[in-house]
């Protein structure tokens, strides 16, 4: 799987080259982000490029980035929410790792910063008036070097038997079955899909003809959402090597009791 190579592979970049990236292809970063805005961002979220990163690094260092400490990138994208509603997040994120897919096909590294403990009147000041409500922003350019001794920071992935259950919450899964319906290699990738602080909170639940989609619900925070932006992305992008071209379809969002965990329902796929 590509797609999936893709995700095991993929990775935030945190030391970025100073350089410009070229203007030709910030033009084209600039038309793919008009074509995403115009397909799917609408009235619901907008991609805001800031080309000068030196302004933003000044502004918001020690201010943004991981604890305090601000990515330093030549350029910025900033995701704009337009309205409060859950599907906002949702898309909004799932789009953004659109965007990111094609920024790695340039050749450009990217990082996600978060912007939600800021002040909305600083953020207004820093980003520009005309934003709405702008919670992160990605940095992207081209990675620094690497000493041929580093290492990727590990971080423990969770086993597919621990987040995809069988007809219903915390069933053990059959991975046989998973084997016979061919979505084995789906479910080993997947979890390499990136989530914030790494928590991968998604859960699946695999029924006969439909996979539901849901996110655990202890310590709930709405930008737990966009995680599953994000992981809805890459496993439609996943299903298609596989022949199966489908969307998730959002549901209510009903609140489910385990024995480990409430979960909230977020979406449904059909097989």
């Amino acid at each position: 799987m590509i797609m999936g190579n893709f995700l095991r592979n993929r990775k935030s970049i945190r030391d970025f080259k100073s350089s410009k990236v070229e203007f030709e292809k910030l033009e084209e970063i600039k038309l793919d982000l008009k074509v995403l805005q115009n397909e799917e961002g609408k009235d619901n979220f907008a991609f805001r490029l800031y080309e000068n990163g030196d302004r933003l690094i000044e502004d918001l260092s020690g201010k943004a980035g991981y604890a305090g400490v601000m990515i330093d990138a030549p350029h910025y994208i900033a995701l704009d929410f337009l309205n409060d509603f859950d599907s906002t997040l949702i898309y909004g994120a799932y789009n953004m790792e659109r965007m990111i897919t094609t920024l790695n096909e340039k050749g450009l590294s990217t990082c996600w910063i978060s912007l939600e403990n800021l002040d909305q009147s600083f953020k207004k000041e820093t980003l520009g008036d005309s934003t709405n409500n702008i919670e992160y922003i990605l940095a992207f350019g081209y990675q620094k070097p690497q000493p041929p001794y580093s290492e990727a920071p590990f971080s423990i992935k969770l086993g597919i038997e621990d987040f995809v259950y069988s007809d219903e919450i915390e069933k053990e899964i059959d991975t046989d079955k998973l084997d016979a319906m061919g979505l084995m290699d789906l479910f080993y990738y997947i979890r390499f899909a990136p989530s914030r602080k790494n928590l991968q909170p998604w859960r699946f639940i695999l029924k006969d003809t439909t996979i539901e989609l849901l996110l655990v619900y202890e310590d709930w925070d709405r930008y737990q959402l966009m995680d599953a932006g994000v992981i809805m992305y890459y496993f439609e992008q996943m299903t298609k090597s596989l022949g199966i071209v489908n969307q998730w379809q959002l549901v209510d969002g009903n609140i489910y009791e385990g024995q480990k965990y409430k979960y909230k329902s977020i979406a449904v796929y059909q097989l």
